[in-house]
């Protein structure tokens, strides 16, 4: 206890003491979350200490069914890493099976909760995060009164969120924080950002290699065109740019974050203009992969935009092998690996498949906060109901 500073007090005549946790480790301050930023409410963020982690979570949720257990993982570094849920709405079996898999983990040393979130995630073989992780404290507030529980980990400022479903990484914390019917558009908006992030090269592959009578006669003379002098195919000048434009984007996070923004743009529109000039590209690919570039900034979750980011590449792949057939083929591969990943026993599909019709009112529409009386039911929490009646909770107008 002394080593790890705390205050060890002894009085004479008595053969046991008191220990007092005294530390006072300098740390950093909660500042703004920079990788989540905030367009509406709270922009308080986590921080690399467990105990003011803890405590933004407290400010959020004041009751004494809010609990925190720790733990020291780590055989070298001893590192404290805590898990919070709510007693009364978190399932049971879940919160168990956390602390099941958390006691499984012996290994040197936890740097990061990174290292948790390989060791107890269901499957590894998938792209697909399976474990949600945030640096923002409404957003571990809002998960836990869904019946989830959170992992913090000392020295970190991401916390760790399970069960995590595939819908959850498509949600953003602001869309509770506008009306429903403009939360609901920016979703269907992100949605289709979304389709074309993920589709959008296959699908210009595919229509450009084998599917050339869906164009009209103008837009098919003017890729013809285009492409005149092209010394490669089309899928060789998706691949192309989009490893250049995945090398640009890392090489701007990698940079000092004031030349970092500056140098991805140039770099993007003078490489791309003269490579368009050099005819080693056609300008409508250009256009192609930068459109899919910006909307892949479209996701709340950056380890989403990950997964998507790598599955374009074989979907250009069998876009150049087989066309629109190939692409379907991939779609369906992709659809059934998501049906078959679980999180913490939930199914990562859910409530979407299996479908869910009660739970539909938080998926892709977002419906008014009076009409969500219920929680998920998918999580199967101990207490399902987190207001009044619809009847009572919706707001009538004033009577005279």
């Amino acid at each position: 206890g002394v080593l790890s500073g705390n205050t060890v007090l002894l009085l004479d005549g008595y053969t046991t003491g008191l220990s007092a946790c005294t530390q006072g480790w300098k740390d950093r301050g909660v500042v703004e979350a920079t990788t989540e930023p905030s367009v509406r409410g709270s922009r308080e963020a986590f921080s690399e200490t467990l105990r003011t982690n803890t405590s933004l979570v407290r400010r959020r949720i004041k009751h004494q069914d809010l609990r925190v257990e720790t733990k020291s993982f780590g055989r070298l570094t001893q590192t404290n890493v805590a898990i919070m849920f709510i007693q009364g709405i978190a399932n049971d079996k879940v919160v168990q099976e956390v602390r099941d898999r958390l006691a499984q983990i012996d290994i040197d040393g936890i740097l990061e909760s990174g290292y948790i979130e390989e060791l107890i995630q269901d499957k590894t073989l998938t792209p697909f995060p399976t474990v949600y992780n945030t640096e923002r404290p409404d957003v571990i507030a809002a998960e836990l009164l869904e019946g989830k529980i959170a992992i913090i980990v000392d020295g970190t400022p991401s916390v760790l969120v399970v069960p995590a479903l595939f819908v959850s990484f498509l949600h953003a914390a602001e869309d509770y924080f506008f009306r429903s019917d403009i939360s609901t558009l920016v979703r269907i908006l992100r949605y289709i950002g979304i389709f074309i992030a993920l589709l959008g090269p296959s699908l210009y592959v595919a229509i450009t290699t084998f599917h050339q009578e869906m164009l009209p006669t103008q837009l098919l003379i003017s890729l013809a065109a285009q492409r005149e002098g092209i010394p490669f195919p089309a899928v060789f000048e998706a691949i192309m740019m989009e490893i250049l434009f995945e090398l640009l984007r890392e090489a701007g996070i990698r940079m000092p974050r004031m030349i970092g923004p500056a140098v991805s743009v140039v770099g993007t529109l003078v490489i791309g203009q003269a490579a368009v000039d050099a005819g080693i590209v056609s300008a409508a690919m250009v256009i192609v992969v930068s459109t899919t570039a910006i909307c892949s900034f479209v996701f709340p979750a950056y380890s989403m935009s990950n997964a998507f980011r790598m599955l374009r590449f074989p979907l250009m792949l069998l876009a150049a092998s087989f066309g629109l057939f190939g692409v379907c083929i991939g779609l369906i591969a992709i659809v059934l690996h998501l049906c078959s990943l679980r999180s913490f026993g939930v199914p990562y599909m859910s409530p979407l498949a299996p479908i869910i019709i009660k739970d539909q009112k938080d998926t892709i529409f977002r419906l008014p906060q009076w009409a969500m009386r219920t929680r998920p039911s998918y999580m199967s929490p101990n207490n399902q109901n987190r207001q009044q009646p619809p009847e009572q909770a919706k707001p009538k107008p004033p009577t005279k």
